[in-house]
């Protein structure tokens, strides 16, 4: 990107820091858009895809957004907010024609058809906020996608989970079936964080 050297993902992964001060220089919408193709590309269950998003840009939502995560400022000093959401419905809906699409070219054989079919169906009677749960897992692949490509722009990120979800829906005036999975301020940073302590992967192993 122009002024920014592309980074491997190696680099990526190591020079990723929680930015929580932003400059507050806009954010062009085609690199907006660039972020969100990567979200796009991004795997899930049976390609079931049931990522949402909703840009936000206007300090009013900001703030309101700011408010039901625990007054955290940087939110409204991010150019942009992203709302990122599971569409619940639209995982079970996509989860099945996946389903059929992989049997279809030979991913999958009748067997195993079968089994994502039933459990689809299994977990289509979970209470709503399990199944949000689960679906969330598919989420934060796409969330992470998009951390990643936007150190090509030089821009920063801050992952948020601690919000009210409830409240969020009630801001844009979402069903149930939208569950709020994380809140993404997305700015050019105004800090250059140290690295976190990392615990060796030595300890992470499990014998």
């Amino acid at each position: 990107m122009k002024g920014h050297e592309l980074l491997t993902t190696r680099k990526a992964i190591e020079n990723r820091r929680s930015i929580r001060k932003y400059k507050a220089d806009t954010i062009p919408d085609e690199t907006i858009m660039a972020l969100l193709e990567s979200a796009r590309l991004a795997p899930s269950g049976c390609n079931a895809q049931p990522w949402r998003f909703k840009i936000v840009k206007d300090y009013a939502t900001k703030k309101q957004l700011q408010a039901i995560a625990y007054d955290q400022s940087f939110l409204t000093e991010a150019p942009v907010v992203l709302v990122i959401c599971a569409d619940v419905q639209g995982y079970l809906d996509g989860r099945t024609s996946g389903v059929q699409d992989l049997g279809k070219i030979g991913v999958f054989n009748s067997n195993i058809c079968e089994i994502l079919n039933k459990k689809t169906k299994s977990k289509s009677q979970m209470s709503i906020e399990n199944l949000s749960l689960s679906v969330a897992f598919n989420v934060a692949i796409a969330i992470e996608h998009i951390v990643l490509r936007a150190l090509d722009f030089g821009l920063g990120t801050c992952w948020m989970r601690l919000m009210d979800e409830k409240a969020v829906r009630k801001i844009f005036g979402w069903n149930e079936n939208i569950y709020p999975v994380a809140l993404l301020p997305i700015g050019y940073p105004g800090e250059s964080p140290a690295p976190r302590k990392r615990m060796p992967l030595s300890d992470l192993l499990i014998v």
